[in-house]
């Protein structure tokens, strides 16, 4: 891959899985999952889309775990940005058998994921929020510029459109479990990211041992990138990308 840089894994490679459940982060839905979904498809695997509510990191995992209960047989978990905390407390189920993280939180048991992240420098996007009623969501040009960096202008404005607003406590939930302890594990690092900080994920990439890539993308790589993605969830998932 022209875009991206291996790194070695300390762990043990994934045994081969069948199927994949992809979740996604904050300020999105499932459909940013739209361009991965079909090469997986294509190289064989049944795929599945979460939808969360982001209102809490209990209901986000309880969504992510009735997807993994409907699985017949190995899985991969995936998760973009927030969703790296909820494949974090829900892949601990059975059928998991690698988890993927892109450009994604990956906390610690019972972690102050925020404190974490206020060890680095801010990431532009920061102050790009609007708050009303219990929720927050970005503003337009936060959206545009920081969240969607580097993505196509009219793609960028069809996943504006669809932004999903997120409870004003979502991010106070702490995992009760890590499941990256005891899953082989996969990170693909945003080089260019602009919510949240590259060297963050580099940290969280290598405090993990994860099998790491490297993208010349913004934060949304998974749109930008996703033959990259798409690869990544396939050496996951035992198979040539």
């Amino acid at each position: 891959m022209s875009t991206s840089d291996d790194t070695a894994s300390t762990g043990s490679a994934p045994p081969p899985a069948r199927n994949v459940v992809l979740v996604h982060g904050a300020y999105a839905d499932g459909s940013s999952w739209a361009d991965v979904i079909p090469l997986l498809q294509d190289a064989g695997l049944h795929v599945t889309a979460v939808q969360n509510s982001l209102v809490s990191l209990a209901e986000d995992a309880a969504a992510t775990t009735r997807a993994l209960d409907a699985q017949n047989g190995p899985t991969v978990l995936a998760g973009h940005s927030w969703a790296g905390t909820v494949i974090s407390e829900a892949g601990v189920h059975p059928n998991v058998t690698a988890l993927v993280y892109v450009a994604a939180r990956a906390p610690d048991a019972g972690e102050d994921y925020g404190a974490l992240a206020g060890s680095f420098p801010a990431p532009p996007a920061a102050t790009g929020f609007v708050h009303a009623d219990g929720y927050v969501q970005f503003g337009d040009d936060a959206f545009l510029a920081d969240f969607a960096n580097g993505v196509d202008p009219a793609r960028a404005k069809v996943l504006l459109a669809v932004q999903g607003p997120i409870s004003d406590t979502l991010f106070a939930g702490r995992t009760t479990r890590a499941a990256w302890h005891d899953k082989p594990t996969f990170y693909a690092i945003s080089k260019n990211d602009r919510t949240t900080n590259p060297d963050l994920e580099r940290f969280l990439a290598n405090r993990m041992g994860a099998t790491q890539i490297e993208l010349e993308s913004g934060h949304l790589s998974l749109v930008t990138h996703p033959r990259e993605i798409a690869d990544l969830i396939l050496q996951a998932a035992g198979a040539a990308g």
